[in-house]
């Protein structure tokens, strides 16, 4: 069944990551040759240097870009995420970096942010736009929570866009991701390789990166650009949140 509904969307979502968060950051380093760590970086470089204020992390998973996040400048970070399985393994890693006092993690929808308009000043989201059932709509609430000015960048999966990287990409999606998925993490990870490669290309299908960039600036923001990583298989994308 096409999962057409916010509520189809977040309960797929957490179906999908619940059993994850004890193996999730090692595996996801493993499985993506250490490129996660690699986009990542990039993403943060996007919304740093700054000197201070606070920044919203969404999706923010187990916590790792908020703890990058919150090592590389003097922001107080906010992380939110859907899952609160996800969410008790972000606050063992924040603990065990020492960043309790900077970093908070709190259970909310993209959708439906819990939080008043302009109340941060930077923000970040990561793998987020194929969990939603209406990604424009995901963005333009996004912007509400920013101050003018802001900058914004977002991580995401891509499937790369010349033929033959995309066969190779395929290939490894369709085929090496699910088992070593299943090698490395069990029925839980195969079911993720399993999903991960179609939910790819079926987005793209739909939502093009040309689209994409039309939703940001539609949404709100200004200066919009994007750099394809890892020969196509990343998609790091940013802007500034128009004054209007």
């Amino acid at each position: 069944m096409p999962l057409s509904t916010a509520t189809d969307r977040n309960s797929f979502a957490q179906d999908l990551f619940t059993p994850l968060p004890a193996r999730y950051d090692r595996l996801a380093e493993l499985l993506s040759f250490g490129q996660n760590g690699r986009w990542r970086r990039a993403m943060v470089d996007r919304v740093l240097p700054a000197s201070g204020g606070t920044i919203l992390d969404v999706a923010s998973g187990t916590a790792g870009v908020a703890i990058q996040l919150a090592r590389r400048s003097g922001y107080q970070v906010t992380g939110v995420d859907l899952t609160e399985q996800m969410l008790a393994r972000g606050r063992r890693n924040v603990a065990d970096a020492g960043l309790s006092g900077r970093i908070s993690l709190v259970c909310g929808r993209a959708e439906e942010l819990p939080f008043p308009d302009a109340s941060f000043d930077a923000l970040t989201f990561t793998y987020l736009l194929r969990y939603v059932a209406d990604p424009q709509a995901t963005l333009a609430e996004l912007a509400r929570v920013v101050r003018p000015g802001g900058r914004v960048a977002s991580l995401e999966f891509c499937a790369p866009p010349a033929p033959w990287r995309r066969a190779a990409w395929w290939a490894y999606t369709r085929t090496l991701l699910p088992a070593g998925g299943l090698l490395t993490g069990g029925r839980e990870w195969l079911d993720v390789g399993r999903f991960l490669g179609p939910s790819i290309s079926a987005h793209y299908r739909k939502y093009p990166v040309d689209w994409t960039v039309a939703a940001w600036k539609k949404a709100g923001f200004t200066d919009v650009g994007y750099r394809l990583m890892s020969l196509g298989g990343g998609l790091v994308m940013w802007g500034t949140r128009s004054g209007g």
